[in-house]
């Protein structure tokens, strides 16, 4: 693991450092106040929240189309779009005040990124987001709901990344079963900034299935009774 927080963010963010900087001080100066995080959150931004957030950037293509639901502030969305510019991001959050939030950085930042407002469940939202290649959520639902949610949103064969932290294999085991209902296929955990971090970022990975034709659904139907 790197040494300091500073030489660990320096490896993350590269030359786009001076943005999480920015970003960290705008979460420290109005995120408690606008119930972005918590007052204990302030001390850990870093490790625990950006530079966490920031490390799953290993796990995605380059320039790949990516949905990051239930953005709020900004997590893993913003750090991933300060660490990978090449990135077609799209944060998704239902707020209007965390909508606002996200506007805000994004704007004052400079960041090539688009705010919506929306349920990764609404129609109209799927229409709009379809065939992403990745789609991210952080401290969203457990593992079942983020499937239903979310894979629409993909292209066959694009990855659902969870980030869940210790409950991540638990949570993966647990609710397999309603993950390939929902169209996912092949979950698995992996841990993400093993280099950068004291505490590596773990994470579920769920493909989108392939679709089936019907003969072939109506033959699992058939099997699963």
């Amino acid at each position: 693991m790197v040494g300091t927080t500073e030489d660990r963010a320096k490896r993350v963010f590269g030359d786009h450092l001076d943005k999480a900087t920015a970003f960290a001080q705008m979460l420290t100066e109005h995120g408690v106040e606008r119930g972005l995080i918590g007052p204990r959150e302030v001390e850990r931004l870093w490790d625990r929240h950006l530079l966490n957030s920031a490390v799953i950037a290993e796990l995605l293509p380059d320039g790949c189309r990516v949905v990051d639901v239930g953005s709020g502030a900004g997590l893993p969305g913003i750090p991933l779009a300060i660490a990978r510019p090449d990135l077609s991001l799209t944060l998704l959050e239902p707020m209007a005040r965390r909508v606002a939030w996200l506007t805000e950085v994004v704007e004052t930042l400079g960041l090539s990124v688009t705010v919506l407002r929306g349920r990764a469940e609404e129609t109209s939202v799927v229409e709009e987001l379809r065939d992403s290649d990745v789609v991210t959520a952080r401290a969203v639902a457990p593992l079942e709901r983020l499937a239903r949610w979310c894979l629409p949103l993909l292209r066959p064969g694009g990855q659902l990344v969870a980030l869940k932290g210790e409950s991540a294999l638990e949570e993966m085991e647990r609710d397999a079963e309603a993950v390939r209902r929902a169209g996912g296929t092949r979950p698995r955990v992996v841990s993400c900034g093993a280099e950068v971090l004291e505490v590596p970022t773990t994470v579920v990975l769920v493909e989108r299935a392939e679709p089936v034709s019907r003969r072939e659904a109506a033959r699992r139907r058939r099997k699963d009774r």
